[in-house]
């Protein structure tokens, strides 16, 4: 090969390395994703049955009450749903208040922290407190009521997936709400 050649193929090369270099941007770090889980205005409806309560519930939501007035709220958009048992007073107040503490705290070993908000109502006559139970527990919310006579409700938020708090908080927050409007607005009937 002549040397002419020679200088032409390597100032060829040189100059076609030279633009590859010469143009790339520096490389910068993409910020950490986070999921953004955004969920329609809460709508509710007025639960029916012919249990000594009623109360509403989100439009978001289906229901089943069996005939211990027993009803199971389900959210199929967010997997979960809102178990709530009822119990009539029968001089058994105390213990129907520390079974609800017992199901509450029964999570301590999985929690991270349970934080109680009371609640009272006094022109529905109604009583009772919100649990937030922060951590991996199997039901991040529970709450009870009480007409402190005759009815005594509690419930509880369950998951249909393994317990991840992190993942699950804006749906928690959701259903916080909903719980808390379901408080607010619960009647007895007896």
């Amino acid at each position: 090969m002549n040397t002419n050649f020679k200088i032409l193929i390597f100032g060829s090369l040189f100059i076609l390395l030279l633009s590859n270099i010469s143009c790339k941007e520096d490389t910068i770090p993409k910020p950490k994703a986070q999921l953004r889980l955004e969920y329609k205005e809460a709508e509710y409806r007025d639960l029916n049955s012919n249990c000594p309560y009623n109360f509403q519930i989100s439009t978001q939501a289906t229901s089943k009450t069996n005939s211990k007035c027993w009803v199971n709220i389900n959210y199929p958009k967010l997997n979960a749903s809102i178990n709530i048992t009822y119990r009539p007073i029968n001089q058994n107040l105390k213990e129907l208040f520390r079974e609800a503490e017992k199901l509450t705290f029964n999570h301590a070993i999985k929690a991270d922290g349970i934080s109680s908000v009371p609640f009272e109502n006094k022109v529905n006559k109604t009583y009772g407190a919100l649990y937030q139970v922060t951590g991996n527990a199997a039901s991040p919310l529970q709450f009870h009521l009480t007409d402190s006579t005759k009815n005594f409700i509690t419930g509880a938020v369950y998951f249909n997936v393994e317990p991840n708090y992190d993942s699950i908080v804006p749906a928690v927050k959701y259903l916080e709400k909903d719980i808390k409007h379901l408080m607010e607005t619960l009647k007895w009937t007896n």
